[in-house]
């Protein structure tokens, strides 16, 4: 509180600070030494690095966390230095946040000086701190270190402060509170006199410690040490470590008690000389304590800002005693409260909010949750339509940051109510390209999104390719090759079962994650395809061979078909051109592809998991989101959902080792035969012998029941 600081009121101020050429020798026994109360300052780079703390280790531990603060010689006649907190104050190791600090070596700006931060998950908790416990427990550390005798061997814990917070990270909102800790001196220090060492010291006295001043500032080994001797011999000045104290007792010299003085007052030390005096009186029982606030000018010391004084200290008897430990002051008069979002960029503020719903997550949840996974996976999605944009938004729900948009269509008037990246702005002028309206879409929801559109057209099975577009569907297949290739993830969401089996066929030759999503009138299919055949390539020979890997590989989307994809858009009627679905079907069907995924990139075996079902006894260490099922089939009308589980066909016209092994030997040429004759696929898959064996036991079967029907009669 404002009476605990033990400040100077701000009335007599004004009348006791002159100038440092005008400083005037005070010299009035009767008295009370007033110190002036250190101030903070907390830079935002702090509480940027505390969020982050808090987000990704802390959670909703309220352990007490070790800091260093800084802080430097006053270096200016009106304006003094404060204890500043900078993002490098906080403990680079999360696991080392509630361990004391190593000791911090700093600089000739940047004395260190440690600290303890207590900051609270609520508001409430934040009020309900007990203060005065708090700063008794941190002036018991000083006191311990006066007795024990750590002070002569790092000087700065005379200087311990304290700090509780609230973080509002939604908001960016910062409540903090800083201590000071300093023992009461009982009776209080007396002021012999004080006057600028300039007056106080002869000239050569004067130039000899300016010498040996800046020699100590600037040396490596003693520019962050903030309390020293000064011994005034012949007017030689030297500089000592407190440990020297017992060398330095010789008659005839001179004895200052020196310290890194923050304040800039004319007659007021600053308030690191209150538990300085304490540990002298105490440590070296002196009563009247001569002491050297230094100050600087430019980087030098500045005799006409510092001041020489003397102090007569009495400390009662049972101070010798460690366990008398004396009443402590030092909280600052109120707390601060900083808002930093007004002051962040808009971008950067949106990437912390976007992220923090997912951080949070872990705290209570989902402390396995690995956000690094997820906004450096690549996905691609074939298709921007009404499932498109869905799964879009989804990933980008999750922290997705990385997304490739393909379609080949523009924005239709009735798209915008169904497909959520869209507004009427892009139907206008004939439309503007999905792909491309939809990456735009994203990057102005979430500017730190890195997505991109592309127009392309997916060659389909079925749909025979003119001569003249030979070239161009060529470069279609190679371009859509290229993306699957450099992404980790291809969503297919596009509207035909065809246009689905180049990019089945790409993912499973490549060993790269394939995730369906298909909607019905009022059911869906959401699967996730299994790993590629294990294919490899000869040392002695270009063609590839299949090798039994021995495991038995989930199934694509065409594992469960008898005969090729075909073209199914010809003679369709209005509704069936549309792809008509319920509306609430497109969310939950993307929904469930991107947790899918989400699992799937938690597992340790990635696209190798094996396919579970509701029913399979789930290994929380393993699978932190749940089961991990194949594929989910549900019902609207029903409200029912099913996890199915089926391997990998020998006979798939996309991913078996036969079509797989092929692709690798003939490369597109294969895929342009595949596309402008189906049964191609059947006859290479052995689905056309599989057919003929099916309608010969049909007959067999019809020959064999007519005989038993007559051999009945």
């Amino acid at each position: 509180m404002a009476s605990e600081t033990s400040s100077t009121p701000s009335s007599s101020r004004a009348s006791a600070e002159p100038s440092s050429s005008s400083y005037t020798a005070i010299r009035d026994p009767g008295r009370i030494l007033q110190f002036d109360p250190f101030q903070s300052l907390v830079d935002e780079g702090f509480w940027h690095r505390l969020s982050s703390l808090k987000l990704d280790s802390l959670g909703l531990d309220q352990s007490p966390i070790s800091l260093t603060g800084f802080y430097a010689p006053c270096s200016h006649s009106e304006v003094s230095n404060r204890l500043t907190l900078l993002a490098e104050s906080l403990p680079p190791d999360p696991k080392q946040l509630e361990s004391p600090l190593e000791r911090v070596h700093g600089n000739r700006n940047r004395c260190p000086v440690p600290g303890t931060l207590y900051n609270m998950n609520t508001l409430e908790s934040f009020k309900a701190l007990d203060r005065v416990s708090l700063l008794k427990m941190e002036a018991q550390k000083i006191w311990d270190d006066i007795h024990s005798g750590k002070v002569e061997e790092d000087s700065a814990v005379l200087l311990r402060f304290l700090v509780i917070s609230f973080a509002d990270l939604k908001k960016w909102n910062f409540l903090h509170w800083f201590a000071f800790p300093a023992v009461v001196l009982d009776p209080p220090a007396m002021i012999l006199n004080i006057q600028s060492a300039k007056d106080a010291l002869n000239q050569d006295e004067g130039q000899s410690l300016s010498a040996v001043m800046n020699e100590w500032r600037n040396s490596s080994l003693t520019t962050d040490v903030p309390f020293f001797l000064i011994i005034i011999s012949s007017s030689h000045a030297t500089v000592r470590h407190l440990k020297d104290w017992e060398a330095c007792q010789h008659d005839g010299q001179k004895l200052l008690f020196g310290f890194y003085d923050p304040s800039c007052r004319a007659t007021n030390p600053g308030w690191p000389l209150r538990n300085y005096l304490a540990f002298i009186s105490l440590r070296y029982n002196i009563g009247k304590i001569q002491f050297f606030c230094y100050r600087e000018k430019h980087g030098f010391a500045d005799l006409g800002l510092s001041l020489v004084g003397e102090a007569a200290v009495s400390p009662p008897q049972d101070w010798r005693e460690p366990q008398n430990i004396p009443k402590a002051v030092g909280w600052q008069p109120k707390p601060k409260n900083i808002r930093l979002a007004e002051s962040m960029d808009p971008e950067r503020l949106a990437v912390s909010a976007a992220d923090l719903n997912l951080k949070l997550m872990r705290w209570r949840t989902l402390p396995s949750l690995d956000l690094n996974i997820l906004s450096n996976v690549k996905c691609l999605l074939l298709g921007a339509g009404t499932l498109g944009c869905q799964v879009a938004r989804m990933l980008m729900a999750w922290g997705v940051r990385k997304m490739t948009l393909v379609d080949s269509g523009k924005v239709a008037m009735s798209n915008p109510v169904r497909q959520s990246l869209y507004t009427f702005d892009d139907c206008l002028n004939g439309g503007s390209f999905k792909a491309v309206a939809a990456a735009s879409s994203l990057k102005q929801i979430f500017p730190a999104m890195e997505a991109e559109g592309i127009q392309l057209s997916i060659p389909m099975p079925g749909h025979p390719i003119l001569a003249n577009e030979v070239d161009r569907v060529h470069e279609d297949c190679k371009q859509l090759w290229d993306l699957i290739s450099s992404h980790d993830v291809t969503f297919l969401l596009t509207d035909t079962r065809e246009s689905r089996w180049l990019p089945t066929l790409l993912c499973a030759s490549e060993n790269k994650v394939a995730i369906t999503a298909a909607l019905g009138f009022d059911s869906y299919l959401v699967m996730r395809h299994g790993s590629g055949p294990f294919i490899t390539v000869s040392d002695q020979t270009d063609n590839p061979s299949a090798l039994d890997d021995g495991v038995q590989r989930l199934g694509c989307y065409f594992c469960s078909d008898v005969v090729a994809p075909i073209d199914s858009t010809s003679n369709r009627t209005l509704d069936q051109q549309c792809t008509v679905t319920r509306p609430g079907l497109a969310p939950i069907a993307s929904a469930l592809a991107v947790e899918l995924l989400v699992g799937l990139l938690h597992h340790p075996n990635g696209i190798h998991a094996p396919g579970e079902i509701a029913n399979s006894i789930m290994s929380s260490s393993k699978e932190p989101l749940g089961i991990l099922p194949h594929q989910i089939r549900g019902s609207l009308p029903q409200y029912s959902q099913l996890t199915l589980l089926g391997h990998s066909s020998n006979s798939c016209t996309a991913c078996s080792s036969t079509v797989v092994l092929e692709f690798k030997r003939r490369g597109i040429e294969f895929v342009l035969q595949a596309i402008n004759h189906p049964t191609y696929l059947e006859d290479l898959t052995g689905l056309t012998e599989l057919m003929e064996s099916a309608k010969s036991f049909n007959l067999d079967w019809d020959k064999e029941t007519s005989d038993d029907d007559d051999a009945d009669l």
